[in-house]
């Protein structure tokens, strides 16, 4: 088992294997919804952009792209808080419906005054937008090959703007186990990645798509990960997100 030393924390670092036994285990044996996992993803990304923006998004522009999974579900989580705050959001969708639980907060999403693109208008929008923020919600860590159709469309016509990016959990197009990086794979200034970093997020060649690294609190009870051979201490003792950037060993 690999750990990141960041400070005095000892933060072990986790495959999306292994994540996605975390997620199963959570809400097969402990009862914990994928839509409370979700919430908190979604507002620790809020406040990590609200920080990244000198800690006020009141009257800025952000723009949230969100894929059909539980990913894009975070990022419409986010669109609700940062709307609270004061920023005016624009959320792009690739379809006027999504699945699941994403479904259900886009349609929360809907009934608020915040601007809603979808497919083609959507990818069009980010030729015009003077926004101070991309968020990435497209895909986490589920990725599986190449994105592609819309998602790969909107990958690129990100990378194109000159506007800084939050990536959720990790940057869209860059593979959470190997660390490969993809064709079209999103330049994130800042990746906020959620319970615990992906291997893939701390190879050597992946620092330009994944900037600056934080790790957030989704809730994962820590005894939860010695089910699956992972020992985690109080990580979150002293924030709910930590910055990872000055990571001094990887062991």
């Amino acid at each position: 088992m690999s750990h990141i030393h960041v400070a005095n924390l000892r933060i072990p670092i986790i495959t999306a294997d292994q994540m996605k036994q975390v997620d199963s285990i959570a809400v097969e044996k402990y009862g914990i919804q994928i839509i409370q996992m979700m919430e908190n993803a979604g507002r620790n990304l809020a406040t990590t952009a609200k920080k990244l923006l000198e800690d006020s998004v009141l009257k800025k522009h952000l723009i949230i792209a969100v894929g059909n999974g539980n990913n894009g579900g975070g990022g419409l989580v986010a669109a609700r808080h940062l709307h609270n705050w004061g920023a005016k959001i624009t959320v792009l969708i690739p379809t006027e419906t999504l699945s699941g639980i994403p479904e259900m907060q886009r349609k929360i999403i809907e009934k608020l005054p915040i601007e809603i693109k979808i497919g083609e208008e959507a990818l069009q929008q980010l030729h015009s937008s003077n926004g101070q923020m991309i968020l990435d919600a497209l895909i986490g860590y589920g990725l599986n090959g190449k994105p592609r159709g819309w998602i790969n469309s909107m990958i690129k016509k990100i990378n194109s703007t000159e506007i800084q990016v939050l990536a959720l959990d990790i940057p869209s197009g860059l593979d959470a186990k190997s660390g490969e990086i993809y064709s079209q794979c999103i330049r994130a200034s800042s990746t906020m990645t959620l319970a615990l970093p992906k291997s893939g997020l701390v190879k050597a060649d992946v620092k330009n798509v994944v900037g600056s690294l934080y790790l957030c609190d989704i809730g994962i009870p820590n005894v939860l990960y010695k089910e699956i051979g992972i020992e985690v201490g109080s990580i979150f003792i002293y924030d709910n997100i930590i910055k990872l950037d000055n990571i001094q060993e990887i062991a």
